[in-house]
């Protein structure tokens, strides 16, 4: 397995930063930690539409679909939306699927919404379900 990048979280922007800082406690898996970084409306729309309102329900939802799951955060991208500051955190997902196989590779961007210091939103969108089709036959 190829080692990950480090983003060194202090040349990171505000808002970046939060984000970073949220994704960070997510990858432990620490749903309380990553909670501080949100606000208390959050809405994250996981994967498939899944929508939940607190960091627990993703990190629930992972440990079902994953024996364990990180993030190779590559770049974080922030710029003023219609919604107020948005962070787009791309990069490559690695772990072992439930079975105990390791994956890398695995493309993920998320879209964050911040505002007063605190993620509003957040949607999630990865190969994950790519790679299980391809792993039963099944490619374009």
């Amino acid at each position: 397995m190829s080692t990950p990048l480090s983003i060194d979280p202090e040349t990171l922007g505000p808002e970046a930063r939060i984000v970073h800082d949220y994704l960070e406690a997510s990858m432990v898996p620490d749903p309380e930690r990553a909670a501080t970084y949100v606000a208390e409306d959050v809405v994250i729309t996981f994967t498939g539409g899944r929508v939940y309102h607190h960091p627990a329900g993703p990190a629930g939802f992972n440990a079902m679909r994953y024996a364990w799951v990180k993030k190779d955060m590559r770049q974080f991208d922030v710029a003023q939306g219609a919604e107020g500051t948005v962070v787009y955190s791309t990069g490559y997902l690695y772990g072992a699927w439930p079975d105990g196989t390791a994956f890398e590779g695995n493309r993920y961007v998320d879209r964050f919404v911040v505002e007063n210091g605190k993620i509003v939103k957040m949607d999630v969108w990865n190969d994950s379900a790519e790679r299980i089709l391809t792993a039963r036959g099944i490619e374009a």
